[in-house]
């Protein structure tokens, strides 16, 4: 029998060996379908997280962004302080102007303030008569010299009285604007005067000489480092300094003398930087007599009620003030940290 007609053993034929390049893909397919579900459930769980925190963020800056948007409008609408009254301002009426605080340009109680308040206060024919109501220690002679100008002006212009009316304290520049009034009413009490200037400072060479630390500031000028604490200062620097403090001082002088005028009593210490309670400026001319809002709208004005013009920065300004005096900052931090050009 020939070896082709012998029969097949199908038991043999399951024993025999499989051929191995036939079964290689095979093998691969399953290698490779085993980690696919895995890799794809992964891939499923990252991209719903990531949209899920995608949500998040997009909810966080919409809420902020509403609360924002929110406290502004508020800020504008229901909190706005610097605007006028709900007041009937045809009616006869005191006006009343507040200078509250230190008077300086970056503070509330400035001369553009005062002087809005003032001119609307002016302008409103109702108004009787303007009553600044001050409580301030002083501040800059340049902002209170700005105000006892104009408020000569707006008395000529509108033919209305202005009448003054002290607080806990009308010192220094406080009292430079108190000048213009026509009468000042003072409490007993109240502490008045204080005309002079000063300028301040500290000087800090004999530590450093004591601690070995060396200055090294360059000027083009000699002058340029003028007031700088860590250098010396010249006889000549010190002059240049008291001959203008003195200026500014005859610049106040001048201003009382013109608006008290013969009400002034002057003596040696008038002007020498001191002050007095209510009751002694009485006596020294520096106010008319004793008084306050209330009797001053009675009994002077003769218009009792009494109408708040003081402008004040509301809610919303200062917040806008706030952020651009923060983004300022950033800016500078960052040009001091930029890196110096080579």
């Amino acid at each position: 029998m020939n070896e082709s007609e012998k029969p097949t053993d199908p038991t043999a034929a399951a024993q025999a060996p499989v051929d191995a390049p036939a079964m290689a893909p095979l093998a691969a397919n399953a290698a490779a379908s085993s980690p696919s579900w895995e890799r794809s459930a992964i891939e499923q769980w990252v991209n719903a997280t990531l949209s899920e925190q995608r949500i998040a963020r997009r909810w966080k800056y919409g809420l902020r962004t509403a609360w924002l948007v929110f406290l502004v409008v508020l800020a504008w609408v229901g909190l706005d302080q610097g605007g006028m009254r709900n007041a009937d301002v045809t009616r006869p009426h005191t006006a009343v102007v507040e200078i509250k605080g230190e008077i300086a340009s970056s503070s509330e109680t400035n001369a553009e303030l005062i002087l809005s308040s003032m001119r609307s206060a002016f302008e409103d024919e109702g108004a009787l008569a303007v009553v600044l109501l001050i409580n301030s220690p002083g501040g800059s002679p340049v902002q209170a010299g700005i105000v006892n100008d104009e408020i000569r002006r707006l008395k000529a212009l509108h033919k209305k009285p202005v009448y003054v009316v002290v607080e806990e304290t009308c010192a220094s520049a406080a009292y430079y604007i108190a000048a213009a009034g026509d009468q000042i009413f003072v409490d007993k009490a109240s502490v008045v005067g204080s005309i002079g200037v000063l300028m301040d400072g500290f000087g800090f060479t004999g530590l450093m000489d004591k601690l070995g630390v060396e200055r090294r500031l360059m000027t083009a000028g000699q002058n340029k480092g003028f007031l700088d604490p860590f250098s010396p200062q010249t006889e000549k620097q010190r002059e240049f300094a008291q001959a203008m403090l003195n200026e500014i001082h005859q610049q106040f002088i001048q201003a009382v003398k013109v608006g008290r005028g013969d009400r002034l009593r002057e003596t040696p210490e008038t002007f020498s930087g001191l002050f007095w309670t209510g009751e002694q400026a009485v006596k020294m001319g520096l106010a008319d007599q004793l008084g306050n809002l209330d009797f001053v709208a009675r009994e002077i004005v003769k218009a009792p009620e009494i109408i708040d013009y003081t402008r004040r920065d509301n809610v919303a300004e200062r917040l806008v003030k706030r952020f651009g005096a923060s983004m300022g900052e950033s800016l500078a931090l960052a040009l001091r940290t930029a890196p110096a050009l080579r």
